[in-house]
């Protein structure tokens, strides 16, 4: 049954990827860096701090840094316990896909994956209550993580599971600031 998954995963990744052109790598190799994304965040940060005030906004902060080490950290701790060769690595897929970036570090879990969802879901259910179309920030994760598979550097699997992650912690941690923070 495993076997059956990983191929499948091999499979969607073949696809996924070779939807890439170069005319277009350069603009993903952008889109995988966090920096390039700070206007994002800036405006986001100033929505937030706009409606929340300094003080809960720096606590927001605070639970966001905290929230991304667990996530990083975890996420390490996966990588170096499960070895998963990245798909530049992998020579079962590496000469079949595009390979635009590589690394030498391991695959499963995605770090960008599970930090970008987990942030996501915290600043989201923190702001859906001020603005309509919040959910629009679910653009960023989905983006963010695509580039890693575009780029050849990880398998859907990795992304996925990265998600459900961060999701999972972005949400806990929602409910820790909400109760303690928040307090409505």
């Amino acid at each position: 049954m495993l076997d059956k998954i990983i191929q499948l995963d091999k499979e969607l990744l073949i696809f996924l990827n070779g939807l890439g052109s170069p005319t277009f790598d350069g603009l993903w190799l952008i889109i995988t860096k966090q920096l390039y994304w700070a206007p994002v965040f800036l405006f986001v940060f100033y929505l937030m701090q706009k409606k929340l005030g300094w003080k809960t906004f720096g606590y927001y902060i605070l639970f966001t840094a905290l929230l991304i080490l667990v996530c990083d950290q975890t996420c390490n701790g996966f990588k170096w316990y499960f070895e998963r060769l990245r798909p530049c690595n992998d020579e079962t897929v590496n000469h079949i896909i595009r390979v635009v970036k590589t690394s030498p570090s391991f695959s499963f879990f995605s770090g960008h994956a599970a930090n970008s969802m987990a942030t996501t879901v915290l600043t989201y259910n923190i702001l859906k209550k001020y603005y309509k179309h919040t959910y629009l920030l679910f653009l960023f994760p989905l983006i963010f993580a695509y580039s890693r598979i575009y780029l050849g550097l990880h398998f859907p699997s990795d992304i996925l599971t990265g998600y459900t992650f961060g999701a999972v912690f972005g949400f806990i941690c929602y409910k820790l600031y909400k109760k303690h923070i928040l307090k409505d």
